[in-house]
């Protein structure tokens, strides 16, 4: 039997996004930033605009997804378990008060991720699935160790401010994101649409490196290296699609 095959028949989707998204899964692990949110060095203004700025990224994205409920793909993927938004906003109205709504505004990377997710429901809605799976499986996979991190470096108490990473709709994160998988693997997709979508998930992580390295002001020079790593990523899968 000629194993190379088996192992072919066995790449799913779902493995597939995951071995295509590596090198920048990790490169968004990279960021300045990040490393420093790792090690507990956050102050609560930064952390507190982190939370707007990813206020805009899910309320764009979730109003997308419900929009599109009823699209093959994306109708697929309209989880109301996994949404962020009234989170969020609890944790906005703990950092800003009560008129939390009229004292934020996305920063320029935080526009720049929204535009894209606009973009693409209104183009082309299956690359959302790359957006989803981007944000809603990191969320579920590191959320925790970040919450940990977050309430003891910002000396957050009763999870004031911690909302977000709170998933008390799912009982078991992993089962969940077996699950998740699983939906992935049945989403009715050519193989064309899944490389556009490995692709578009490349993008949503550099898009969020992008935002980080925005809050450490390194802006400018990220998106630069955002581009060029994008256009290699497409490089990558189309070889990878021949």
């Amino acid at each position: 039997m000629d194993n190379s095959s088996t192992e072919e028949e066995e790449m799913t989707f779902s493995k597939e996004i995951k071995e295509g998204t590596k090198k920048s899964h990790s490169a968004a692990e990279n960021t300045s930033f990040v490393k420093s949110f790792l090690r507990g060095v956050i102050s609560k203004d930064s952390y507190k605009v982190l939370v707007a700025d990813l206020y805009f990224v899910y309320d764009a994205m979730e109003q997308e997804v419900r929009r599109l409920k009823d699209h093959p793909v994306v109708g697929k993927i309209n989880l109301p378990e996994l949404e962020r938004v009234n989170n969020l906003e609890r944790d906005l109205r703990y950092f800003y008060g009560p008129i939390w709504r009229g004292l934020i505004k996305p920063s320029e990377a935080c526009e720049r991720y929204v535009n894209r997710i606009r973009e693409v429901a209104k183009d082309e809605p299956e690359l959302l699935v790359g957006h989803h799976y981007t944000r809603y499986l990191g969320d579920l996979s590191g959320g925790q160790i970040l919450k940990n991190i977050a309430e003891k470096a910002l000396d957050l108490k009763d999870n004031q401010g911690l909302y977000f990473y709170d998933f008390h709709k799912i009982d078991d994160a992993k089962i969940y994101k077996t699950k998740y998988r699983s939906i992935l693997d049945e989403l009715p997709l050519t193989e064309s649409q899944q490389n556009a979508i490995i692709v578009e998930a490349n993008w949503a992580f550099r898009l969020n490196m992008y935002m980080f390295d925005q809050l450490q002001g390194n802006g400018f020079w990220s998106f630069i290296k955002m581009i060029i790593g994008f256009l290699k990523s497409i490089t990558n899968n189309w070889r990878r699609g021949k």
